[in-house]
């Protein structure tokens, strides 16, 4: 992997695609920086401080594990099979991102935006989503195994094959979701709207 001292961060022009795939950035300070359209793939950002970076349109297919990406913009990134186990995404611009395939247990996701995001395989055991929304994502085959889904919004999601193994549902809005009501006796559901449900 490339060394971030034969970098010149500084010099990243936007609206262009900046290659930094195979960089290893484990742990640096990246906090307000200009990756728009910025390519990462394979790079090693783990533990990294992306506090609000501008990371539209970039692709993500990398190492991201424990990352702060609180307030960063991550509006049509591609984090597809991205390890994001243990990162932080408060307050995280997400629209129209992508996150099929991507490692997200143990991830902070509180009150996200995840509107028709995509989700599909994602791996989301034990992940706070404590009132996101999530209205017509699609989280199919997704594993939503001890996730808190509290408060959520998924109105018309689609959640077919998807893992839903003491799941929290409590509160959530599932309004014609694409989920089979016999497999939510497996999660908890006070107070949901299930109206819809097949």
């Amino acid at each position: 992997m490339s060394n971030l001292l034969e970098l010149d961060l500084t010099n990243i022009s936007q609206g262009t695609r900046q290659n930094l795939a195979g960089m290893n950035l484990r742990g640096k300070d990246l906090a307000g920086a200009n990756f728009e359209k910025a390519d990462f793939y394979g790079s090693n950002l783990m533990g990294a401080n992306l506090t609000g970076a501008n990371l539209k349109g970039a692709i993500l297919r990398c190492n991201l594990r424990g990352a702060d990406l609180t307030g960063a913009d991550l509006r049509e990134a591609d984090l597809r099979g991205a390890d994001l186990r243990g990162a932080i995404l408060l307050e995280t611009q997400v629209e129209q991102i992508s996150l099929a395939g991507s490692f997200l247990a143990g991830a902070i996701l509180t009150n996200l935006d995840l509107c028709d995001a995509d989700l599909r395989g994602a791996d989301l055991r034990g992940v706070n989503l404590v009132g996101a929304c999530l209205q017509q994502a699609d989280l199919s085959n997704a594993n939503l195994s001890g996730a808190d889904l509290s408060q959520a919004d998924l109105e018309q999601a689609n959640l077919q094959g998807a893992i839903v193994r003491g799941t929290n549902f409590t509160d959530a809005n599932l309004l014609c979701a694409n989920l089979k009501r016999q497999l939510l006796s497996k999660a908890m559901i006070d107070g949901v709207c299930v109206e819809g449900i097949g």
